[in-house]
């Protein structure tokens, strides 16, 4: 088994200077140092991956729109969402990055299956789904976002969750390159549990897949 990774709650933070903490963190880091997740939420921001298309952002509504180094395309970040930052020593816990993303994804599906819902992947598409209900076709809506960044067997970024956001500003983009794509959030899907709450049952499921071997 491997060991827990520490927690550290950051509060609201922008998101520039965690970006750079996390940086600076992986970057000083040895093959002593244990592996951190850190919980925050961040004010309103745009985050273009590496290999994001900026034509993904469709309105310049003033939000700020940060390029950054993770995977994956176009995001929004904002207060009443849930987001957990992985640092963690791959090599030393024994683990390939194609099993951290599904162990992430299937934290999220336990939490929201803890609060009574039910939620799954989608080939193709990182990230976690619920259905829609609108009849017929099978519509699904995304409810958390995750992308890494690994550098020398170390990964830093992580997930979000949405809880209880303004979620408009989703409608400016196309949510990770999806056209598209809708959006949702627990807050919308009768789950009445507070921000905090969900984050320690976040929390409880994410470090419990990470402590198998």
């Amino acid at each position: 088994m491997n060991e827990a990774p520490s927690v550290r709650n950051l509060g609201r933070v922008d998101y520039e200077p965690t970006w750079q903490a996390m940086l600076d963190f992986t970057a000083a880091r040895t093959d002593e140092t244990p592996d951190e997740l850190w919980v925050c939420e961040h004010p309103p921001v745009y985050t273009l991956g590496q290999a994001g298309k900026p034509e993904h952002l469709l309105v310049d509504n003033g939000i700020p729109l940060v390029k950054i180094d993770r995977g994956g395309q176009i995001t929004y970040h904002g207060p009443g969402q849930v987001v957990v930052y992985l640092l963690l020593n791959l090599p030393r816990r024994r683990i390939k990055v194609r099993e951290l993303v599904s162990r992430m994804e299937q934290s999220v599906i336990d939490t929201l299956a803890e609060c009574g819902v039910t939620a799954r992947r989608l080939d193709g598409a990182p990230g976690v789904y619920v259905e829609m209900d609108c009849g017929v076709g099978g519509k699904v809506a995304k409810i958390a976002a995750l992308g890494l960044r690994i550098k020398h067997g170390c990964c830093y970024h992580g997930l979000s969750l949405n809880v209880g956001m303004d979620l408009s500003p989703f409608q400016a983009i196309n949510p990770c390159g999806y056209a598209g794509m809708p959006v949702t959030q627990t807050q919308d899907l009768g789950v009445s549990l507070s921000m905090t709450h969900i984050a320690e049952v976040l929390l409880r499921h994410l470090t419990q897949l990470l402590e198998q071997a």
